[in-house]
């Protein structure tokens, strides 16, 4: 492997482990309150994963990047890994419904593991540039076609999501460094956040009255079901956590990484980073907690206060994880946070489909043979582990605990033999 800043692996880590429990417990029902993200206005630090992440995207690139220079070459690299990220987040909509010839059960699971390692291979496989390029952007087309052409059942798949978000970011944050030096995307990023204060909060919303940040009411939840009906996030089905506009301070997010990568890569004294890495931290908690009395905290619609309240924290832990790697030399202790922190996309990609894959297994309804068969998860965790704990949060957190593990052997595996997949 190549020479890593182990302190952003380790944070990277932290944030897919900490994602992990959150997105899988054994009862929703029964889930700690720090694990829950805020029911609307509000920040829990499960609130905090997603932002930390984007961050991180941000740092990296300038990380990632020796030389600022953008010719055809760089920006065809930078178009296709967008590409790439971005069918990864479709087609993980997509995977459940695939539908094949009457197929039920085990045969079509078989068949949606074959069309999916043939996606995986087709957009990853080692071949020329030109061809990655063409490919990527076939597979994006197609899935456009499938979505937007009325071909049931994606005409509703969703269209937004985590790595979709995570693409967009990538690609104008990107574009963003080789272009314009730290000052400009400093001035950038403060524009963003102001201006979508100012569209949220001074435009009146269509058909809802006067400008609001209630839930389905607000303009990002109206632009979202205007340009996006039917392919919207399922539980709300009119708005999504990921929609278009609440992408833009989500640049906003990725554009703090930019500036934290850049400290990084200057001349100052290690501790004289670490310093001004707390100093920016603090400095963007405080503002944004204050920006947060008349323009809320709020992942949902990614308010510009929450974006500098969340990378605040993301720079002071990293400047933390800094001092005590990078300056005091204690690493450890990190080889299990980085295991995690090398492989983040296959954990995005895979951690849902192996869900589906164990569902495929059927097994006897204890609590009522009659009613026939069940999925196997949910027989494991109500009848397997559940009735071991007094305390139903206990055995929900203990089902997502188990969750990790299995996931830590996979990649384990991968780090073992030294296997990075970069997208």
């Amino acid at each position: 492997m190549k020479q890593r800043l182990v302190s952003l692996d380790v944070l990277r880590g932290l944030t897919i482990i900490l994602m992990t429990i959150v997105n899988n417990p054994g009862d929703w029902g029964n889930v700690y309150a720090p694990l829950l993200h805020a029911e609307w206005h509000g920040c829990t630090p499960t609130d905090l994963v997603f932002p930390t992440f984007l961050f991180i995207v941000g740092v990296s690139i300038v990380l990632a990047t020796p030389q600022k220079t953008l010719n055809v070459s760089v920006l065809q690299r930078i178009v296709t890994r967008t590409l790439r990220i971005f069918c990864l987040g479709l087609f993980s909509g997509f995977f459940i419904r695939i539908q094949m010839f009457g197929l039920e059960g085990l045969p079509l699971l078989v068949v949606r593991l074959i069309i999916t390692a043939i996606i995986v291979v087709a957009l990853f496989a080692d071949y020329d540039k030109n061809w990655q390029f063409l490919i990527a952007f076939f597979i994006f087309l197609v899935i456009m076609i499938l979505a937007f052409g009325g071909f049931e059942p994606f005409d509703t798949v969703r269209i937004p999501g985590v790595l979709q978000r995570i693409a967009v970011v990538y690609l104008i944050a990107s574009l963003l460094y080789l272009r314009t030096g730290w000052v400009t995307q400093a001035i950038i990023g403060v524009v963003i956040l102001l201006i979508y204060w100012a569209v949220m909060t001074l435009i009146p919303v269509p058909g809802a009255g006067g400008a609001n940040l209630e839930k389905g009411t607000n303009l990002a939840a109206w632009l979202d079901n205007l340009l996006l009906p039917g392919h919207l996030w399922a539980t709300s089905k009119t708005w999504d956590p990921e929609g278009i506009l609440s992408t833009l301070p989500a640049i906003g997010t990725g554009i703090a990484g930019l500036l934290t990568g850049t400290l990084l890569r200057t001349n100052f004294d290690k501790n004289q980073k670490v310093t001004y890495l707390l100093i920016g931290g603090i400095a963007a908690i405080v503002v944004g907690w204050g920006w947060s009395f008349v323009f809320p905290l709020n992942k949902a619609l990614w308010t510009s206060s929450f974006v500098l309240y969340a990378a605040g924290w993301a720079l002071v832990c990293l400047a933390i994880l800094y001092f005590i790697i990078d300056i005091k030399g204690y690493s450890g202790w990190t080889t299990f946070f980085v295991i995690f922190g090398v492989n983040p996309m296959v954990v995005f990609f895979f951690s849902g489909m192996i869900f589906r894959v164990l569902n495929a297994v059927k097994v006897n309804n204890p609590a009522d043979p009659a009613a026939g068969q069940m999925d196997l998860v949910p027989y494991l965790y109500k009848y397997q582990l559940a009735p071991h704990f007094e305390n139903p949060m206990n055995a929900s957190l203990t089902y997502a605990l188990c969750y990790l593990v299995l996931w830590f052997v996979i990649l384990w595996l991968l780090y073992r033999n030294r296997l990075v997949f970069k997208v």
